[in-house]
């Protein structure tokens, strides 16, 4: 007897904070659920890491949301009253901070090693992401608890009631909740 069950939603938004895994999480999903994957920061990000004016952004959001089904990942509050209205659950990957710090640390030497590409001609820099203020590891302490009481404060709201929430707080939540439905 197969005791696993389908995944319902078609309209999904991943959060957390930087590192957290959203990218990754949100492609994984919209591969398992064949659905379109809207990677928030290649919204935002141009060329030599400059980025789009808010209008663009919510422009380039509202398109890439119209549609009938999607995953969407990013923090990005300047398009949340377009992404979330439009979604039917939330997965919140709410990790503790330092296991935050240690997969940001391997996913930016793994970048800088491999020179990967990112959103366009972009690829992470080793000096700017450990010793400037442009460092995604400051950005990562200075939101953490932040994030944590806008989430928590966002999912409880009565705007969002009609929202499925997921809030996982370890990997092995996450992969076992993957594990019950795919």
């Amino acid at each position: 007897m197969n005791t696993m069950i389908t995944f319902p939603y078609r309209r999904i938004c991943v959060v957390g904070t930087t590192g957290s895994g959203k990218s990754m999480l949100a492609s994984e999903l919209a591969r398992r659920l064949q659905l379109p994957y809207v990677e928030l920061d290649a919204l935002h990000w141009g060329p030599n890491w400059t980025h789009c004016t808010d209008e663009e952004m919510r422009q380039r959001a509202d398109e890439a949301t119209r549609d009938d089904a999607w995953v969407v990942d990013g923090n990005y509050g300047i398009i949340r009253d377009l992404t979330w209205p439009r979604a039917e659950a939330v997965v919140w990957l709410d990790y503790p901070l330092p296991l935050i710090l240690w997969r940001l640390w391997k996913r930016t030497w793994k970048r800088v090693l491999t020179k990967e590409n990112l959103w366009g001609t972009n690829k992470e820099r080793l000096w700017p992401q450990f010793f400037s203020k442009d460092s995604l590891f400051l950005w990562a302490l200075q939101t953490y608890r932040r994030r944590k009481r806008t989430y928590a404060a966002l999912i409880s709201a009565p705007e969002y009631a009609s929202l499925k929430v997921y809030h996982f707080k370890t990997p092995c939540e996450t992969e076992a909740w993957l594990r019950s439905w795919a």
